[in-house]
């Protein structure tokens, strides 16, 4: 070396090529998640509309159903909730057979099974037939939806999940809008055709995408970053990379090794605050999904299919406003007033929707904006326990906080059918969910910032 050389001559050659260094792994990695985001989402999104109109159809078979069977709305109620029981039992056991046995076989297993339970509706008669298979669906789907939030924290570190884990979700939306005006034609097309209702001819036809894309499931997700034959070597490095600093990042928000610890979930309030936040959430949701036809009816809309039309409009609002709003959580790294608003927004919906039931314009319009803002809610949320929660810990805590806050979906459609039955209007129930919501958005504002905004 030349002792007149200047001494920063050497870190400026080495500080260009580490520039170029970054450069380049920064173009790997835009070409990396471009090929994540096609080869896993499209195919993921399909999944949960077909996983989500199979849970909530039941909601639209009761505009028929209930008649011929003879079905109160406490028995609809309690039947639609009991799903959830059985959901509650078995999702913890099924993400943590997910992390062990891979997505490929867990996902494709959880699809083929609940498409055979659902087409099995066809046959029920009887209150106590309701119950059971909707306890038996809940029991097949279990693990599906906490599955799926789990599999993306294989591919993308906390600051991409938020607006993947939205666009995942606007699997409910779509469900809703194209899965209501599918449901309204079904029940009127084939109504008493060779013999069978509406209803049961919905059930079966809504069950065979299940079945059908639960077997080509087997063929298109990979189980991981190592797994996935479309990435080429530094693609796989620099993916792995940002997994392995976003665990790193999550162990030291945690401070507790959640990493490797089953236990650390259990014993962590955090946790346990996230069940009650997800709670008050979810009972906005399912009230929204199950009774949406009921309520659009009763504003005064008749016929299955003009009101499986108008049920869509709410659905296509939270589209929109469910995908803004993630993008705009991942690019500020801001999570609690993402949660907030819409939140509020929820309640405020439920609230004038509950204010005007007899008027068809009004009632949908804030209906659209409930379903903005509770089903935004959902997606937005996972971001906060996904911030603190890794490995192991991850497939046990993402299903522990998903499977109690889920037992809103047992508590909330009994409420409210049970609510209905005894004041004969929808106004109580409707003010008892903003309330709720206005507990779940109060729930993320106590919650310290420093945890969750990453």
């Amino acid at each position: 070396m030349n002792p007149n050389q200047p001494a920063a001559s050497v870190p400026a050659y080495d500080s260009l090529g580490a520039n170029a260094r970054l450069d380049a792994d920064a173009q790997v990695e835009k070409r990396a998640y471009n090929k994540v985001f096609w080869r896993i989402m499209p195919f993921l999104m399909l999944c949960y509309v077909i996983a989500y109109l199979d849970r909530v159809n039941v909601g639209f078979a009761k505009l028929q159903m209930g008649q011929d069977l003879a079905f109160s709305e406490t028995v609809f109620g309690l039947g639609a909730g009991l799903f959830f029981i059985g959901y509650f039992l078995f999702e913890l056991p099924s993400n943590l057979l997910m992390h062990k046995l891979g997505a490929r076989i867990w996902i494709a297993r959880i699809m083929i099974t609940w498409g055979i339970i659902s087409s099995l509706f066809m046959f029920v008669q009887t209150p106590t037939q309701f119950y059971v298979m909707r306890f038996l669906l809940g029991l097949a789907e279990a693990g599906f939806y906490p599955g799926v939030i789990l599999y993306l924290t294989y591919w993308y570190p906390a600051n991409r999940r938020a607006k993947m884990i939205a666009l995942f979700m606007s699997g409910i939306p779509v469900a809703g809008m194209f899965g209501n005006p599918l449901s309204g034609w079904i029940m009127d097309a084939f109504n008493d055709t060779h013999g069978l209702r509406g209803w049961q001819w919905m059930f079966v036809i809504e069950a065979l995408p299940a079945f059908v894309i639960g077997v080509v499931t087997v063929f298109v997700l990979r189980d991981g970053i190592d797994k996935a034959p479309w990435l080429d070597a530094d693609e796989k490095r620099v993916l792995k990379r940002n997994i392995e600093e976003d665990q790193q990042n999550a162990g030291a928000a945690s401070g507790k090794a959640h990493g490797h610890s089953l236990g650390a979930v259990f014993s962590d309030s955090r946790v346990w605050w996230m069940c009650l936040i997800y709670f008050c959430f979810v009972t906005g949701q399912y009230a929204l999904t199950f009774w949406m036809p009921t309520l659009v009816k009763a504003s005064g809309v008749t016929g299955n299919f003009n009101i499986g039309l108008l049920s869509a409009i709410p659905f296509l609002c939270a589209v929109v406003v469910m995908n803004i709003l993630g993008h705009s959580a991942d690019a500020r790294r801001e999570r609690r007033w993402h949660l907030i608003v819409p939140a509020l927004m929820g309640a405020a919906g439920f609230a004038v929707a509950a204010s005007f039931t007899d008027n068809t314009t009004v009632a949908i319009a804030a209906l659209s904006v409930a379903a903005a803002g509770v089903l935004t809610c959902a997606p937005l949320f996972w971001s906060l326990p996904t911030a603190f929660l890794s490995g192991i810990a991850a497939a046990s805590g993402i299903a522990v906080v998903n499977s109690v806050g889920n037992l809103a979906g047992f508590v909330s459609p009994y409420m409210i059918g049970a609510l209905k039955d005894m004041t004969h209007s929808t106004q109580l129930p409707m003010y008892v969910l903003s309330a709720i919501l206005v507990i779940g958005a109060v729930l993320v504002w106590l919650t310290p910032a420093k945890l969750v905004n990453r």
